[in-house]
Parts: structure tokens; C-alpha cells; sequence
């Protein structure tokens, strides 16, 4: 199997993150296999926030590519760090800087919010972390899969759900990720 056909769905996460209105994601977004020269080691997760594309290298040559929403202008994040942990549905607290750049989108939530289908960080998340720190940059599940291709967030690599999930299973922890 090249990848997740249109219509796959990772079991559990569909079902309890359906989006607030209808989407369809361009099909090169779609994951897939596909030609990634540039010599990373199998397991490296490259992100090219340009071209709104994750890979995530297997083999010599060879990457899963998937669509993702990045940054937007000022906000985006590069350089070299590594998956220090993971989590399921988790919690999410808008950062400090997010409460003082928007304080009337953000500081009602900043006490958190617990991990489930209404959570902004979606049905996964991977923790970026740069020399034992916490970058506080996730590559994470979205609440608004029709944001996938464009530069909207507040700096974090953002996949369809489903996506997400899948990418959860195939890197683990201490994978090296860089952001170009």
C-alpha cells in the first residue's frame, strides 16, 4: 500500500473529530509515497513549510509524504530538533506570547484544554524538542482540516487527523525532525 487511500480513516479518530464544515483536501496533500533525494537517514521527519509538505524518509530515496498548514509569516519555526515524547488526544495551553498577541482569542484558555475531539492540537501530538528543551513546536491534528496547505497557525506543523495518527505510528520517540 502506497499510502492512506481518500477515503481511509484511522480508527477512532474520524469518527470522534468530525470537522465544522465540509472539506476536500487536494490530493497531492494526500499521503503518498513518493522520489526524496537529500541524503536524511530512514526515520527523519523533513518538513518543507514552502511547499506545505511533511516526509518522513524509509528508505534511500524514498519518503511518505504528507500535506500540512504551517506558521504563518513571523511565526514559523526552523532548524534541527528531535520527537521527545507523544501523546493521544492531548491537552493543549495557548503559550504565553499567544495570550499577549491575541488576548481575546486566547486568554480564556489559559488554563488549558483538555485532549479530545474540540482540542486544537487535534488526535496526536509530537513534542519538538531541541537539546533536551522544549521548543514548545508540535507537529500535531487540526480541528480545521481545510486550513491543510496554507500558513495559518501560530508556528506549529499541523495534519488532518487521520493523518496525524498515522504519522504517530510510523516515527518514534527520538526521531530526528528538521524544519527547512
Amino acid at each position: 500500500m502506497l499510502g492512506l487511500a481518500a477515503s481511509a480513516v484511522v480508527p477512532g479518530v474520524a469518527e470522534a473529530a468530525k470537522p465544522k464544515k465540509q472539506f476536500a483536501i487536494d490530493p497531492k496533500f494526500m499521503p503518498q509515497l513518493v522520489d526524496f533525494p537529500g541524503g536524511y537517514p530512514i526515520g527523519t521527519v523533513v518538513v518543507d513549510p514552502r511547499n506545505r509538505f511533511l516526509y518522513l524518509v524509509e528508505g534511500f530515496g524514498v519518503a511518505r509524504r504528507y500535506g500540512v498548514g504551517v506558521g504563518r509569516a513571523g511565526l514559523a519555526w526552523s532548524g534541527k530538533a528531535e520527537i521527545a515524547r507523544k501523546a493521544k488526544w492531548p491537552s493543549w495551553t495557548p503559550t504565553a506570547n499567544m495570550i499577549k498577541r491575541q488576548p481575546d482569542k486566547y486568554a480564556k484558555y489559559s488554563n488549558g484544554v483538555p485532549g479530545g475531539p474540540g482540542n486544537p492540537l487535534g488526535a496526536r501530538a509530537l513534542y519538538l524538542y531541541r537539546n533536551g528543551r522544549d521548543t514548545y513546536y508540535r507537529i500535531h491534528g487540526t480541528t480545521e482540516p481545510w486550513t491543510i496547505g496554507t500558513a495559518v497557525s501560530n508556528g506549529c506543523i499541523r495534519l488532518v487527523n487521520d493523518h496525524v495518527a498515522d504519522l504517530y505510528e510510523r516515527v518514534p520517540v527520538g526521531a530526528a525532525v528538521v524544519v527547512l
